[in-house]
């Protein structure tokens, strides 16, 4: 029993990580149908930034609790402040001027600007190709034991800040004039440009919204698993990106939904005999579920008209 909840705990945990990235990526899908494949890298950025940050400010080599919580924040606002930098110029200029264009060509896109970041980052005088080491610290919150397993306050910290974001997600989309906006964007972008929609404003207040997400996953991650590197977000984005399948792309708790299953389904293979599978199982289970549901678990299928 207590291997099974330590298991919970920690499958929730990755869960909550890939259900952010997820977030991102079905709030790009709802408004313009693409796939954003460079928004793992997005999510590696904004681990790097708050690496980078606490290096600076010395993360690990103070004592002071206050200290401590204030150089914590300054990573969390470093890597948003990156990430929808960052995300607005990924927005701008290379997925806006193929908007007109075939979807394959911004898939196409989407790809080199995944495999640009990757390489930039790897460059020596950027950040280098080798992971490093995220410096570790005492958080001023102790490990809290629950039935038998050791719950950290980085684990508490993603599952708040997951449920938190999600509701935050939701009350933009469904009660905000920005919502309605988005939710028109949606539908038709013609039609929403007909009643007077920025398009373009919304498209890109979206990609910043999915780009603030990743940003405080790469935090989270940070902080969970003191490791970073350039290529943290490939297997990380893989992974969110089938969970918002799982769950149903576009729909916001779908990709929860989705994400905490393959973060539960990892950790519980990882913990088990067949630990090799773990990856393997991961993508099975999208398999399976698109062969008994298309459109995901809370996703729908809508019939075409011909």
């Amino acid at each position: 029993m207590d291997w099974f909840i330590s298991q919970t705990i920690s499958g929730l945990t990755l869960g909550g990580v890939y259900a952010l990235i997820a977030l991102g990526y079905s709030l790009v899908y709802g408004v313009l149908k693409l796939i954003n494949f460079a928004h793992g890298d997005v999510y590696m950025v904004g681990a790097i930034a708050a690496f980078g940050t606490a290096c600076a400010f010395g993360w690990g080599q103070t004592a002071d609790e206050y200290v401590r919580s204030g150089v914590m924040l300054a990573m969390l606002a470093v890597a948003v402040v990156s990430c929808l930098g960052l995300g607005y110029v990924i927005e701008r200029f290379a997925y806006r001027p193929l908007r007109r264009a075939p979807r394959l060509n911004s898939l196409i896109t989407a790809i080199g600007v995944s495999f640009l970041l990757e390489s930039i980052f790897q460059l020596p005088g950027v950040f280098g190709a080798s992971p490093r080491g995220f410096p570790q610290c005492e958080l001023p919150l102790g490990p809290i034991r629950l039935a038998g397993a050791t719950v950290r306050l980085e684990q508490l910290l993603i599952l708040g800040g997951t449920l938190f974001f999600l509701l935050v997600c939701r009350y933009i989309i469904l009660h905000t004039r920005t919502g309605l906006g988005i939710r028109a964007t949606s539908f038709h972008h013609d039609y929403a440009r007909l009643m007077g929609v920025n398009v373009d404003r919304i498209t890109s207040l979206t990609f910043l919204l999915g780009s603030g997400l990743a940003a405080v996953a790469g935090v989270f991650v940070g902080l969970y698993q003191h490791q970073v590197d350039p290529l943290m977000g490939v297997n990380a984005g893989l992974k969110a990106f089938t969970a918002a399948v799982v769950g149903g792309i576009g729909n916001l708790a779908g990709a929860v939904l989705g994400g905490i299953l393959m973060g539960l389904s990892e950790t519980y293979i990882a913990g088990s005999a067949f630990s090799a599978f773990r990856d393997a199982f991961a993508f099975a289970l999208l398999i399976l579920i698109l062969l008994v549901r298309p459109g995901g678990l809370l996703g729908s299928v809508a019939p075409e008209k011909v």
